[in-house]
C-alpha cells in the first residue's frame, strides 16, 4: 500500500482520483445498495444497548446465507452442465462464505448471558432455529430432516420452498 500525498492541511490529496462528486441523474452507491432500506431494518424491541449487536449479527448472517444459497445453486447448475471446474471454484467461494458466517459469531460471543437475558424476553418465541434459509442450506447440502420444516407452516412461501428443497436432489 502506498502512502498518499497530504496537503498542508493534513488531508489526503485525492485530486488525481476519478471520484465523481456530482452524480447528476446517475445511480448512487446508496441507491444501488438500497442502504436506506437496509439501515432502517434494525428495530430493537427493548432499550438495551446490546440488542443492536444481536440484530445486526443475525441480519448479516442471513445475508451471508443468501449469498451461500445463490452460489450453491450456481454450483449445482454447473455440476448439471458438467462444468466441474466452475463448480469447484464456486464451492471454494462457498467455503469462504461459510468462514464468514462462522467468524461473525465471534462478535456475538462478546455478548454475555446477562446482557442477552436483558432483552431476550422482548423477542417472544422467535429463534434462529426458525431461519428458513439455514434450513434450505442444510437441505441443499444433504442434511434432510422433514421434521425441521414444521415450524414454517405459518409461512406458506417458506414452507413450500423448504418442502421443494427437501424433495430436490442435494449436493
Amino acid at each position: 500500500m502506498t502512502d498518499r500525498p497530504q496537503g498542508s492541511d493534513g488531508r489526503v490529496d485525492l485530486s488525481d482520483e476519478p471520484i465523481h462528486w456530482e452524480l447528476g441523474s446517475s445511480l448512487s452507491y446508496s441507491d444501488y445498495l438500497g442502504l436506506d432500506l437496509l439501515l432502517k431494518a434494525q428495530k430493537p424491541l427493548s432499550y438495551q444497548h446490546d440488542e443492536m449487536l444481536f440484530i445486526i449479527v443475525h441480519q448479516t448472517s442471513e445475508l451471508w446465507m443468501k449469498l451461500a444459497l445463490h452460489e450453491l445453486n450456481a454450483a449445482l447448475d454447473a455440476i448439471r452442465r458438467d462444468e466441474l471446474l466452475r463448480a469447484f471454484t464456486t464451492m471454494t467461494r462457498i467455503g469462504h462464505i461459510q468462514a464468514q458466517l462462522t467468524q461473525v459469531w465471534s462478535v456475538l460471543a462478546t455478548l454475555t448471558p446477562f446482557d442477552y437475558s436483558s432483552f431476550r424476553n422482548h423477542l417472544g418465541r422467535s429463534s434462529g432455529f426458525q431461519s428458513w434459509q439455514y434450513r434450505q442450506l442444510e437441505f441443499t447440502l444433504g442434511n434432510k430432516n422433514a421434521a425441521m420444516i414444521a415450524v414454517h407452516r405459518g409461512d406458506p412461501q417458506a414452507y413450500d420452498l423448504l418442502n421443494a428443497t427437501l424433495q430436490a436432489p442435494s449436493l
